[in-house]
């Protein structure tokens, strides 16, 4: 057997009022004018204030210029307001969004170039060749686990293309992840982020990539969000509920350093042509996918099943699947959703050139993508 590096990631604060810690943290590192990034809507919200509020002592500006996908340019504006600032840290405080553009704000602040330019697949990729600023997250939605990533996902203005910045630098010093943040999601957005929390504990545990570490914390990371979706959407002040989702999010996010699968080809291809939220658009294909997935792999839906209570066995969890999302409100088609037959074209060709599908447990080549799509419509 070759040998396997393993790595996990940064120290976390979890629970109610963790929020609460973050300034007597940060003073105790020597930080002093911290920068908080966030999103243009939550920046309107109390939410926002409160989290200042426990703040005090502490010189601190805001940068809310993330919205939709996150895109080089927010990241650079957010770099300009570091140095306006003169910072000596970063708060990213948000969902995935807010938290991508968080990670490589000191980044984009302390090096040269574009931020693009540090993308693994870029032709002439930069390096990361000095320290980055002192950086904590809390996250605000419970779906992409960015909170604990060492990799920021960020679009091309132009093309909508997503492109990533990898590197453990990118890692969190400290994150303070207080469910209490996300009582106030709508509904949708907690079904939507829910969604993507499940969909990388799935696709990480089927890749057929060796982490026996990560297949355990995708398998429990699985048992935790479906028993808890339903309730944090239907009753959104169910604290219980809404931490047993924060922490599968962070769980999918630690178990997809195995890798992911096609669902998320298909979503990146959807978000690229579509603008649309990364979370939706898994939502949207994963019962399609994982029914072409499951005779591919049928001990590992199979054991799925019996982690989410699934009758049925394997067959099951793919009704199950399907049945749970009608559940939270997202019904429809891609149709529904804005995707034409124009798209096809495009979103074909995106989901074959994304590296996800590589480890999905079944082979896919443009002419499945194009199955799955239409399937999907």
């Amino acid at each position: 057997m070759s040998i396997q590096k393993f790595s996990f990631p940064t120290p976390i604060h979890f629970g109610v009022g963790a929020r609460t810690l973050v300034a007597q943290h940060l003073k105790d590192a020597g930080i002093r004018r911290p920068l908080i990034v966030t999103d243009q809507a939550l920046a309107s919200l109390p939410l926002l204030a409160e989290f200042q509020s426990h703040l005090g002592g502490l010189d601190v500006a805001v940068f809310a210029g993330v919205h939709g996908n996150p895109t080089a340019s927010q990241v650079m504006a957010g770099a300009q307001a570091y140095k306006a600032h003169r910072a000596d840290a970063v708060i990213g405080l948000g969902g995935g969004a807010s938290l991508d553009v968080a990670k490589v704000v000191g980044l984009a602040a302390t090096h040269e170039g574009s931020i693009l330019e540090y993308a693994w697949d870029h032709p002439q990729v930069r390096s990361i060749t000095g320290n980055l600023p002192y950086f904590v997250a809390l996250p605000t939605t419970s779906g992409t686990g960015s909170e604990v990533g060492r990799s920021s996902v960020v679009s091309e203005d132009d093309t909508h293309q997503k492109r990533v910045i990898f590197s453990p630098k990118l890692l969190a010093q400290t994150v303070f992840a207080d469910p209490e943040l996300t009582v106030g999601l709508p509904a949708k957005i907690t079904a939507a982020t829910g969604m993507d929390a499940l969909t990388h504990n799935i696709e990480s545990y089927l890749s057929p990539a060796y982490h026996p570490l990560c297949d355990g914390i995708a398998l429990e990371g699985t048992r935790i969000a479906a028993a808890a979706l339903h309730t944090a959407v239907h009753q959104p002040g169910h604290l219980h509920a809404r931490s047993s989702m924060m922490m599968s999010s962070m769980m999918g996010a630690i178990a997809f350093q195995k890798d992911l699968g096609a669902v998320h080809s298909c979503a990146h291809a959807l978000g690229a042509v579509l603008d649309m939220h990364h979370g939706l658009a898994n939502a949207l294909m994963i019962d399609t996918v994982m029914a072409w997935n499951y005779h591919a792999v049928p001990d590992k839906f199979s054991e799925l099943a019996h982690v989410c209570k699934v009758a049925g066995g394997g067959a099951g969890f793919v009704q199950w699947l399907k049945d749970l999302k009608e559940s939270i409100g997202m019904q429809g088609s891609l149709s529904a959703y804005g995707v034409r037959p124009e798209h096809m074209a495009r979103l074909v060709a995106i989901a074959t050139a994304d590296t996800c599908h590589q480890t999905n447990p079944r082979p896919c080549s443009a002419a499945d993508f194009e199955i799955l799509f239409k399937a999907a419509m």
